[in-house]
């Protein structure tokens, strides 16, 4: 491992990150666990950053692909492409989005950028609102609109952006109010930035942030929001790449925690739909999707090898209600894990939804971040055989525990062991 590592820093980017002190090569996976190339096992709680959805090496998903390799990997968008068409057809039926149209990517990264593209060209507007503590992507255009400093490295951008009050619940100037006068102050703070600029082209947020840590507004945000952003004819993207495919539980999609208002102009997928494909896209009404005055393709988008996946995933998750073991799951899990906090004086929070939970870690007796607690925290749930990731974004650290779907309760009582033992190392 040691030869591969030195490898990686010969050729590739200091700037790519690596987990773990001695990072760890992955090599195979079944249902929720991996081993990596010393043989050691590993209980799997972050999925490849909330991309193996179901779960390792599902049969479904390694045969639909297998076959369809065997016939055609590839053709490019400028040919008719079945299994395109089937996916596309399946997304847009569950996507709540009134005609539908869904554009193929190769991740969510390209998803938002598409989606920025389509709402200033629909809008005629290059201004774009965004939320605090947001990430969207590492493309210039999606650097430029996330509103966290560590993972945008340039101010430059080709979009004038301003940043909303809002994504995150328990910190910033709104953190002591009820839920109800928190919204009505995020509002307040919306209408008053609309009164400062020229019209914006879209509002692009995430139900729940996921590099920002987990974190998330109260049920409703995004629908007062929407009532505001109605009134001026401004957009309402959702970035779903992290939050879609019933990941929360509660609803199939994160947007619909917020849905009173009516659904998204615009909605971003990507990670989970492909299991480890490459697959992202954008589902739009039909006069913004074709709103383009210029020719365009994907070579690589909807290529029918990830296609193929993404309809055997699909299926998967449909077919065995994984949305509903996440809800069930999910909630003994947050409430296993709120019984250890209660506990710790370092874990300021355990929130989330489904299986998409934060753990906020401080230095104890303050509210400030303990990032070296969480890396602490993250090096030995590894030796105690799990994975799990870590996030934050202005001054918070926090753990991200994203398992596959079809995690059983006794998987969750195994995790759930281990991170208490870490936990209770770094405290």
């Amino acid at each position: 491992m040691n030869d591969l590592y030195s490898r990686h820093r010969q050729v590739l980017p200091d700037w790519l990150a690596l987990y773990y002190d001695e990072p760890i090569e992955i090599t195979h996976g079944e249902g929720r666990h991996v081993w990596d190339s010393a043989g050691n096992k590993y209980l799997d709680f972050f999925g490849g950053i909330l991309t193996t959805m179901t779960a390792h090496a599902l049969p479904e998903v390694t045969k639909a692909v297998g076959e369809q390799a065997g016939r055609i990997v590839h053709s490019s968008t400028l040919y008719l492409n079945r299994p395109m068409v089937e996916l596309a057809e399946r997304i847009a039926q569950v996507s709540g989005i009134p005609d539908a149209r869904v554009f193929f990517t190769t991740s969510g990264t390209e998803a938002n950028d598409t989606a920025l593209l389509l709402a200033t060209a629909h809008r005629r507007s290059n201004t774009v609102l965004a939320m605090r503590n947001s990430y969207h992507g590492r493309s210039f255009s999606t650097v430029g609109i996330t509103g966290n400093r560590s993972w945008s490295p340039t101010s430059l951008s080709p979009l004038q952006t301003l940043y909303v009050h809002g994504g995150v619940r328990t910190r910033g100037p709104f953190a002591e109010l009820d839920d109800r006068a928190f919204i009505d102050a995020c509002v307040a703070d919306l209408k008053d930035i609309l009164g400062h600029t020229r019209p914006p082209a879209a509002l692009i947020a995430e139900p729940v942030q996921g590099v920002g840590g987990f974190t998330s507004p109260p049920d409703g945000l995004y629908a007062a929001f929407r009532e505001v952003l109605k009134e001026h004819g401004i957009l309402w993207i959702a970035d779903e790449v992290q939050t879609g495919w019933g990941r929360t539980g509660d609803h199939f999609w994160g947007w619909q925690a917020h849905a009173q208002s009516g659904p998204p102009d615009l909605v971003t997928f990507a990670k989970g739909i492909g299991n480890g494909a490459s697959i992202g896209g954008v589902i739009a009404r039909a006069e913004i999707m074709n709103c383009l005055d210029a020719n365009s393709i994907s070579t690589f988008g909807g290529t029918q090898l990830t296609m193929a996946a993404g309809l055997a995933n699909l299926t998967y998750l449909l077919e065995h209600d994984l949305q509903g073991n996440a809800r069930r799951v999910g909630g003994l899990l947050i409430e296993r894990l709120r019984a250890v906090a209660a506990q710790l004086p370092g874990v300021r929070e355990v929130r989330g939804r489904g299986l998409m939970i934060g753990i906020e870690l401080v230095r104890p007796g303050t509210d400030e971040a303990d990032p070296q607690a969480a890396s602490t925290v993250l090096e030995v749930a590894r030796e105690g055989g799990l994975l799990i990731g870590k996030g934050g974004g202005h001054n918070t650290s926090a753990l991200r525990i994203a398992p596959p779907l079809s995690l059983t309760v006794a998987e969750a009582e195994e995790g759930a062991a281990i991170l208490e033992q870490a936990l209770r190392s770094a405290y």
